[in-house]
């Protein structure tokens, strides 16, 4: 499934339609160059859970929880984590009481759950982007029956 958003708005309204749909220990893996709009698409699950406060790239603390209405968004981002292996316990927010996001997930792909959700950001103008998702595993893949329905 591959869309095209024309600027950061329809980024944001594609994430949030994409929130809309999750629950908790959903994984969602963004896939993307820097610029690609990653943490712009986050901003839009964020919305649709309900997340008050600004959204912004986790660069430098790893990762940023923000309590949503019923359930709270763990945004990472990995960029800074190439070569840790297993000292930092990710499995404790896969498996816990949030929806998780995360930027750069190949960094540590040794960690990462069997099942999730890839968003696959590509720059293709100032302002356009094309993203396309992968599904692995069925609760994904039935999300992304849903998805489609939705738009």
């Amino acid at each position: 499934m591959k869309f095209i958003t024309k600027n950061q708005e329809e980024t944001i309204a594609l994430g949030e339609k994409l929130g809309k749909l999750l629950k908790e220990s959903d994984v969602i893996l963004l896939d993307g160059d820097l610029s690609a709009g990653k943490t712009t698409f986050t901003k839009g699950i964020g919305k649709a859970l309900g997340v008050k406060r600004v959204i912004n790239s986790p660069t430098f603390t790893i990762v940023k929880g923000y309590q949503g209405d019923s359930t709270k968004l763990y945004h990472m981002d990995l960029y800074r984590l190439d070569g840790l292996g297993t000292d930092f316990d990710l499995y404790e927010y896969f498996e816990g009481d949030g929806v998780c996001v995360v930027e750069w997930p190949y960094q540590v792909s040794e960690l990462l759950p069997k099942e999730f959700l890839k968003v696959i950001l590509k720059r293709t103008g100032e302002t356009e982007r094309e993203i396309s998702f992968e599904a692995k595993g069925r609760r994904y893949e039935e999300l992304l029956g849903e998805l489609e329905c939705t738009l």
